[in-house]
């Protein structure tokens, strides 16, 4: 992917002008010039972290596991900043539609995000710490408008053991219908170590809140006794002194080819 970015850009040089490589649409690439930002790149950022064998073995005690927790947010945290780095090389400052893929394996975690670096026109100098946003560049433009700002991707997830039930409390629960509370705790103990876990990312950048957020809950599909949250969003700033309210606007398509109904019909006929 590096490679390909690179021979696009170097193509553009040859050609006199300057090469612009990015995933955005070309509705979103003219919204961020009607706010005073253009496309740079396309820059990504990846991290494999391991998770220490037998993590995974099911146990009669409740908690978490806490090595696949920390292996997971040390993935992001790395992968983020790599595509910060990036962003940064190219003179962006910031990412924007990152789209984050993260798959937890029992040995190790991926992660995958990869985004558009943008910068506002005129070749303003490079922020020391671009922001990392998975905002698409529609929101990043509304979000602008408003007098906020993304800094950083904050996230959270938390990996919690459900306890094993008893060989009795299985049998006299085979056959009624009746909620199963380990499942059911599990559930609430790895959401609540989660989004704080997400909530403390997003006070370290001294953002003011978390918008988008996005999660993923259940069982780990090769280990059907764990509960697996995570929560990711994007944190944001008010830059402005104050709030600005937007005004909506009202849009009518006038090029609908489909006849919806006949004038006619309004008389009855």
């Amino acid at each position: 992917m590096r490679a390909a970015a690179a021979s696009l850009a170097d193509h553009g040089a040859r050609q006199g002008g300057r090469a612009v490589t990015s995933d955005l649409s070309i509705d979103e690439a003219l919204l961020l010039h009607s706010v005073g930002w253009e496309p740079v790149d396309l820059v990504f950022g990846v991290s494999v972290a391991s998770v220490p064998a037998g993590v995974w073995t099911w146990t009669r005690a409740a908690g978490e596991i806490a090595a696949a927790s920390d292996a997971h947010n040390l993935a992001v945290h790395a992968a983020a900043t790599r595509l910060g780095r990036e962003c940064a090389a190219v003179g962006g400052h910031g990412v924007v539609g990152v789209r984050v893929g993260v798959e937890v394996h029992p040995h190790h975690v991926d992660v995958e995000l990869l985004g558009t670096a943008v910068r506002p026109v005129g070749g303003a100098k490079a922020r020391a710490e671009p922001f990392v946003s998975d905002l698409s560049a529609r929101d990043f433009a509304l979000l602008s408008n408003a007098g906020w700002y993304p800094v950083g991707l904050a996230f959270g997830a938390s990996f919690v053991y459900s306890p094993r039930r008893n060989a009795a409390t299985a049998m006299r629960q085979s056959g009624q219908n009746v909620e199963l509370t380990n499942l059911t705790e599990a559930m609430y103990s790895a959401r609540e170590a989660a989004m704080e876990r997400m909530q403390a990312s997003g006070l370290a950048m001294s953002a003011e809140g978390v918008v988008a957020v996005r999660i993923t809950e259940g069982p780990m599909h090769f280990a059907r006794h764990v509960i697996g949250f995570t929560a990711w969003g994007t944190a944001v700033r008010l830059a402005a002194d104050t709030h600005q309210y937007l005004r909506a606007q009202m849009v009518l398509p006038l090029d609908d080819a489909v006849v919806q109904f006949e004038a006619q019909s309004l008389r009855g006929r």
